[in-house]
């Protein structure tokens, strides 16, 4: 029996990134295809209705998520 291998898309539900498509260039300026996929994790975030869910997200959206809101400043 083979082994089974789960894979899951590698895309972003919050900005919907997922990957493209490239060249690998060689030193003698060879052209191969290659794929460039995004840097997805599972992450269990706590939604508006306060149930955790699991979400698969970029990155750049766990760091936008993570970090504090900007304190308004006061015009004096």
């Amino acid at each position: 029996m083979y082994p089974v291998i789960v894979l899951f898309i590698m895309r972003c539900e919050v900005c919907l990134k997922s990957g493209m498509a490239g060249n690998n260039v060689s030193h003698s300026m060879r052209h191969t295809k290659r794929r460039f996929t995004a840097n997805v994790h599972k992450m269990t975030v706590n939604g508006k209705d306060g149930k955790a869910t699991r979400v698969k997200m970029c990155t750049r959206c766990l760091r936008t998520t993570m970090k504090q809101p900007r304190k308004k400043k006061s015009n004096a």
